[in-house]
């Protein structure tokens, strides 16, 4: 049976993943990086460590609920983006224990980026991988991008991407994270935040800032300071900051279609598993396509699934 090993060590988990093609099935293991209380992030030195330390874990623990002689072939992310210049030490580990097991195994190692893995996870949890076949709008939100992309079939890359707009200063993720340390939560925050904001007792206007697609989110961390200072509910303080990324990715989304025209809508990346933030967009935007929270937030499912493309050909994993 063809299994298709995916490997993602990104700036916030460790992820191993097996796609088995002939049915359609992903099992994957992962693990978080771990933070300090009351920081936001992680050096990549120290990530680098964690990685190299959780990862034989994570694929030990996967092969224990699968066994895996040897995989047709082997895919890991090794880099952010597809872009020239795009690189961040953490990948150093996934990519570097796929040419190991690449060499033991004689499997072929395909790489790609990790962009790219959260786009094919996305599509693969929504049922709409065949979208790699046209072109289509995909969003990336996550703690290091709010990027809105142009996504085209490519025999090479598989998924081509070409931004559209980004966030010009904070991310997305960041604002979030920001927002949760504030009020006293812990990183990475979003699933607090999403709890805490449950229980708002009023909204706050929000109104996001584009020029063109691209978005600033820079003053989200210093309004809810704001609010914070002047005694507001800290669960409200949470929902405004949630409703500024929704109201913001909306505006984005409204600025792309009007470049791109009326292509299909798929949304990818850890921020898109915010239940606020998602209904927000799905009251605008009804037909779009989200991954579930399995497959929103890091992972090495999209990554395997690329294995296969490259190996196999698209139509293999449709």
């Amino acid at each position: 049976m063809p299994d298709f090993l995916g490997l993602d060590t990104s700036n916030y988990t460790t992820s191993a993943a097996v796609y088995i093609s002939d049915e359609n099935r992903i099992v994957q293991s992962k693990q978080l990086l771990p933070v300090r209380e009351g920081e936001l992030g992680l050096r990549q030195s120290d990530a680098v460590f964690h990685h190299t330390k959780q990862l034989p874990d994570m694929v030990e623990k996967l092969c224990g609920e699968r066994s895996i002689s040897g995989p047709e072939a082997i895919a890991a992310s090794a880099r952010p983006r597809n872009l020239e210049g795009s690189y961040m030490p953490c990948f150093l580990c996934g990519e570097g224990l796929g040419r190991s097991l690449a060499a033991v195994t004689g499997s072929p190692l395909y790489t790609t980026s990790h962009q790219v893995g959260h786009i094919l996870a996305a599509l693969y949890s929504a049922e709409r991988l065949s979208l790699v076949n046209e072109r289509f709008i995909a969003f990336h939100v996550s703690g290091g991008t709010t990027d809105c992309l142009l996504c085209e079939p490519d025999d090479e890359l598989i998924v081509k991407v070409t931004e559209i707009g980004t966030s010009l200063d904070l991310k997305a993720g960041q604002a979030v994270d920001r927002c949760g340390v504030m009020l006293g939560l812990r990183f990475p925050c979003g699933p607090e935040l999403e709890k805490l904001a449950a229980g708002a007792d009023k909204l706050i206007k929000v109104k996001p800032t584009l020029k063109g697609a691209n978005a600033s989110l820079s003053g989200v961390e210093n309004k809810c300071r704001t609010m914070l200072d002047k005694g507001e509910n800290p669960k409200n303080i949470a929902r405004f900051c949630l409703d500024y990324v929704g109201a913001t990715i909306i505006a984005m989304t409204a600025a792309a279609r009007e470049q791109c025209g009326e292509l299909p809508l798929v949304f990818a990346g850890g921020v898109m598993s915010d239940v606020i933030i998602r209904d927000s967009i799905v009251s605008h935007y009804p037909e779009a396509s989200f991954a579930a929270p399995e497959f929103s937030c890091d992972n090495a499912a999209g990554v395997a699934i690329f294995g296969c493309m490259k190996h196999s050909g698209v139509k293999k994993c449709l």
